[in-house]
């Protein structure tokens, strides 16, 4: 019994250190174009953690309420805010900063293995053909 106690206790010590940290940059312009998410697609391991840099002042991220697996929960930056969270539930993540989403700034976070990747059909145009496009490379 202690044997175990010991390997659980080991387990719990080493598992944070396997969870990653992914930086997402925010920017209103950069090479690849205006109101912009680098990168703009993430696959990740449930418990990895996402940190929002806002490389150029004005933005944040987001979750979209149609665009989050069951179960998770929702999160919300403030504008220039430099923002860190945890995605434990495994699915697809829609993000947008909320004062350019209808500019088309937004990206998806993949957390665990593919899942259906189909859009909800109240998104602005904007926002709907930058998340095709980035459907698109994320399947190549």
């Amino acid at each position: 019994m202690k044997y175990l106690a010991a390997f659980f206790l080991g387990w719990l010590a080493v598992s944070p250190a396997l969870a990653e940290t992914h930086e997402v940059k925010m920017y209103s312009r950069n090479e690849h174009g205006p109101m912009i998410y680098e990168p703009e697609f993430l696959n990740i391991e449930p418990g990895d953690s996402v940190r929002f840099i806002p490389t150029q002042s004005g933005h944040n991220a987001e979750t979209i309420a149609t665009m989050i697996p069951a179960g998770a929960e929702p999160f919300r930056s403030r504008i220039n805010e430099d923002f860190t969270v945890t995605l434990t539930e495994p699915g697809l993540y829609g993000i947008k900063c909320t004062p350019h989403y209808a500019m088309g700034m937004v990206m998806l976070i993949e957390v665990g293995e593919p899942t259906a990747r189909a859009l909800p059909q109240d998104l602005p145009e904007r926002a709907r053909e930058r998340f095709e496009t980035i459907l698109k490379a994320a399947a190549q």
